[in-house]
């Protein structure tokens, strides 16, 4: 008599995968964070390696050739002074893509221990830092930004502390609000029978657990990081010449539009849209991921 096999039903994969893997997973199958990341790598190769596939040097002027329209040889033409556009806008990433993620992650590193205080804390020491908080998100962030580089003087280490700092009050909040709902589960009860310090339970315990909000947060602030710095430029308190930054590159070109001149801001000014667009869909990728 044969023995009778019997096969076990197949186990689905996604029950053996970490939530590590479950949300590397998503992302990788989601069409809009790829084309985002796409768009990112690219800005942060030309950052990287601009020089060396840029055709001209970025910063040499050739006046004889000024205001040339897109042709072969210039294939985004010349500004004012006959400097390349294409190699200005290629290289012209560099510094918005050191600035703004410097000045993001300066945001998120404060807001996250600005919101673990007020949420863990409560009482008082939400109160008085909500309220401080609120009141510096009532001000828009160009004029913060304007006061104090006016205050302190224009320098990039400048700019990422402004930025930084007025980005930290909205990641405050939402961490907060994610503590709050963590405050109140078994294993922060759990640690305080323990008599474990409060730096412990905030830190340790309740941290790893806000990770996701915090995370979608970092990369929605890094696009409007990207319009900060490039504002501050366009109305010269940001990245000084010579630099090719695209928002200084706009300030410089901008009156040409009226003489149809039009290729020396329109390029700049699509590069800033390509990237802040790329940094959208990858916060759009990254938050339909944690929520899966």
């Amino acid at each position: 008599m044969s023995a009778v096999q019997t096969t076990s039903p197949p186990q689905d994969d996604t029950r053996r995968r970490s939530p590590m893997a479950e949300v590397s997973f998503s992302l990788m199958r989601s069409r809009t964070f790829l084309v985002g990341l796409a768009i990112v790598l690219f800005w942060v190769a030309c950052a990287l390696f601009g020089e060396h596939f840029a055709p001209y040097d970025p910063l040499a002027d050739d006046i004889i050739n000024a205001l040339a329209p897109p042709s072969s040889e210039h294939w985004f033409g010349t500004d004012q002074i006959g400097r390349d556009v294409f190699s200005r806008v290629i290289v012209g990433s560099r510094d918005i893509l050191t600035v703004a993620p410097l000045a993001t992650l300066l945001a998120t590193i404060a807001g996250t221990a600005l919101g673990l205080l007020t949420g863990y804390f409560r009482g008082i020491v939400d109160d008085v830092v909500s309220r401080i908080l609120e009141a510096f998100m009532a001000i828009p962030v160009v004029i913060v930004a304007l006061l104090a580089i006016v205050a302190l003087g224009t320098s990039k280490a400048t700019v990422i502390v402004v930025i930084g700092l007025s980005f930290a009050p909205i990641i405050a909040r939402t961490v907060r609000s994610a503590v709050l709902a963590e405050r109140e589960l078994d294993y922060v009860a759990a640690a305080q029978l323990r008599h474990e310090s409060a730096f412990h339970t905030m830190f340790v315990e309740i941290l790893p657990n806000v990770i996701p909000p915090i995370l979608v947060e970092t990369t929605v602030r890094l696009g409007y990081a990207i319009f900060a710095v490039a504002t501050l430029s366009f109305m010269g308190f940001g990245i000084q010449p010579p630099s090719p930054d695209w928002g200084l590159s706009i300030s410089s070109n901008y009156g040409m539009i009226g003489g149809g001149f039009w290729w020396t801001v329109l390029f700049d000014a699509l590069a800033i849209a390509s990237l802040v667009i790329g940094v959208n869909l990858v916060a759009d990728g990254v938050h339909g991921a944690l929520n899966d």
